[in-house]
């Protein structure tokens, strides 16, 4: 396997979490917008970190499901369909 294909597999793996954490951060910007006008400021945290958790566990719902719906993905990736790394569960890897 080529050092680039290796690369972008790598960058595809880490695609989920960095999808989840981009929305979580859009969420919470949203969520900090709108707690401004709360005069709590208590009130106005709790807002913002559940919008960061709603959008970034959205977020990661939609990516994986997109990557089980996707063959082409899956291959690119080299993933098996429930988006778990294919060196992970060959059988030549050596048991844990």
């Amino acid at each position: 396997m080529s050092l680039a294909r290796g690369l972008v597999r790598l960058g595809g793996w880490l695609l989920t979490p960095l999808v989840a954490w981009a929305a979580s951060f859009a969420g919470a910007w949203l969520g900090a917008r709108l707690a401004g006008s709360f005069k709590s400021s208590t009130t106005g945290a709790y807002i913002v970190i559940a919008f960061g958790a709603v959008f970034g566990l959205v977020a990661a719902w939609a990516w994986l499901h997109y990557l089980r719906r996707s063959p082409r993905l899956q291959k690119t990736l080299a993933v098996a369909p429930d988006g778990t790394p294919l060196a992970a569960v060959s059988k030549d890897s050596p048991p844990e």
